[in-house]
Formats: C-alpha cells, sequence, structure tokens
C-alpha cells in the first residue's frame, strides 16, 4: 500500500521488518529511474551508488530535512548545494530549490563524484566523506594498504562506519535490481592505497 502511494520511506521500513518473506522490490525501490540514471552517467558514477546514498540518506523522500539542516533527496547542506550548483552548471540557485527533485539529484551525484575524485576513485571512502566530510575520510586511512572492508570497519565513528557499511551493501544490492554488470562486494568496496 505504501509503495503504491509513493511513500517508499514506509515501503522500506515495513519491508526491512520481514522474517519470511522477503520482498526486494520494496526493499530496495527504484523511483525516479529517469533521473537518477541521467545524472549518474553525466557524472561517471554507478547509478547502483547513487541509489545506495539515496536509499539510505532519505529513504527516497524528496522532501526530507536532517536534524542538522540537510535537506531533499541526497541530503545535501545547504551550503554544500550551494557551493555545489554553479560548478554542476545550475545559474541563479537559491535554498528553496534544494527539494526539487531534478535539482537535488543533480547536485548530490555532482558532489558525489566530487567526493570520488577526491579520494582518488576510492567508493569506500568517497561514501564515507559523503557523510563525515572528504578530510575525515582522509584521515582514517592507514599507513599501509587495506581492504576496502577493512577501512569501513575501522572508522572510528559509529554512525559512519554504519552508513558506509549500509551504503555499499545497498549499492550491491541495487546493482542487481537495476540490471547493472555484476561484481563482488570484495571487488566494489576495492583497495585502499596506504597513506603517503
Amino acid at each position: 500500500f505504501a509503495s503504491r502511494k509513493g511513500w517508499h520511506d514506509l515501503a522500506i521500513i515495513t519491508a526491512d521488518k520481514t522474517t519470511e518473506t522477503h520482498d526486494f522490490a520494496l526493499r530496495y525501490p527504484t523511483p525516479y529511474r529517469d533521473l537518477m540514471k541521467s545524472a549518474a552517467g553525466e557524472q561517471g558514477i554507478d547509478e547502483a551508488w547513487v541509489y545506495g546514498i539515496t536509499r539510505q540518506e532519505s529513504r527516497f523522500m524528496h522532501y526530507a530535512k536532517s536534524g542538522v539542516g540537510a535537506s531533499g533527496l541526497m541530503q545535501l547542506m545547504p551550503a554544500t548545494a550551494k557551493w555545489a550548483a554553479p560548478r554542476a552548471g545550475i545559474s541563479n540557485y537559491n535554498n528553496s530549490m534544494i527539494h526539487d527533485l531534478d535539482t537535488n539529484i543533480t547536485l548530490g551525484t555532482y558532489y558525489l563524484a566530487h567526493t570520488l575524485e577526491l579520494m582518488n576513485g576510492q567508493t569506500v571512502m568517497a561514501t564515507a566523506a559523503y557523510n563525515a566530510g572528504p578530510s575525515r575520510a582522509k584521515k582514517w586511512v592507514g599507513t599501509m594498504p587495506m581492504e576496502g572492508a577493512i577501512y569501513a570497519e575501522t572508522i572510528p565513528f559509529s554512525e559512519t562506519r554504519s552508513y558506509v557499511q549500509k551504503v555499499m551493501a545497498n549499492a550491491q544490492l541495487y546493482a542487481q535490481r537495476l540490471g547493472l554488470k555484476q561484481i563482488k562486494l570484495k571487488q566494489r568496496l576495492g583497495m585502499i592505497p596506504g597513506r603517503v
């Protein structure tokens, strides 16, 4: 019922509580597919990762607003959205536009691509950066190379550690739901080079 009404957050929460019969179409819905696919393609990033982030950030509630002020589908902070807007090709941006689906997805995917570039293509680190900031994500790198799973497991902030683990699991499941090329989770998590 919630899914039919477009209440994706309630559908996900309810479907996540099932113990015997699992409906992954309800747990991992794919709303706004045209916008997500287009924006991910334009930024050259993995659509499954974008869905994984968005599921974790807002459960696809475009009007979501966090206690710290992050807003919209991809939960952007107003300052981040304002910074990203001209770089993403959005002129005359103002904060009232943050809940517009197309604008929020455009800005969110731009910022994801930016964090991925800052983290030298390391998706696990970029996911941590999206949640806790790029400087923290870089600070958590060890002196020796490590598997992405170990990097995620050793993040000192429990909220960010859980967030990264859930986003990466989401992305793995979304790749299958979206009919994208299947890769092993270990490959998706990658290897994090040691700090230079």
